[in-house]
């Protein structure tokens, strides 16, 4: 079984201060969902949030997971701890797949997220049901009929 993630942003899942108690909600219910179902590899889209903690529980877990990159420089516009966070995941990566060709443009961050849907078997999202990029992926992944399990943030303590 392949499973991705999507999922939003620090700002809307907790804040960028962690641990937090949204954080470790969101950690203990992706950890459960992933010793359960023992995926053979994880797709993450590596952007701040919870794509970066599904690629960080897939490689605590000894589970392989693939960077599914919308394009090359990401991380650019982050942070300098951000971008460090992020070179160190990708260097665990079993495999980083660079989506679309050249720089920043909007709409391949969308493209980027059904390649990551088309891949797999499953979607976990990490969703609070607003409008957004991770609606966006979990409205496509419902469009083909994935299977999708929703983790809302909201629910945290």
């Amino acid at each position: 079984m392949i499973i991705s993630g999507t999922g939003h942003r620090p700002s809307k899942i907790g804040g960028y201060k962690l641990p937090n108690p949204t954080y470790n909600y969101i950690c203990q219910e992706t950890e459960k969902i992933l010793l359960q179902l023992k995926p053979e590899k994880i797709i993450s889209g590596m952007a701040l949030g919870y794509d970066q903690w599904l690629a960080f529980i897939a490689y605590k877990l000894g589970i392989k997971f693939m960077a599914s990159i919308p394009f090359l420089g990401q991380e650019k516009a982050w942070p300098a701890s951000s971008q460090k966070t992020y070179n160190k995941l990708l260097s665990k990566a079993s495999e980083v797949v660079i989506v679309c060709e050249g720089g920043y443009e909007a709409k391949k961050m969308q493209i980027r997220n059904e390649f990551m849907v088309n891949q797999c078997d499953l979607l976990i999202g990490v969703w609070d049901g607003t409008n957004g990029g991770t609606g966006n992926c979990i409205s496509y992944a419902k469009s083909i009929n994935k299977n999708i399990i929703i983790i809302d943030p909201r629910l945290a303590p």
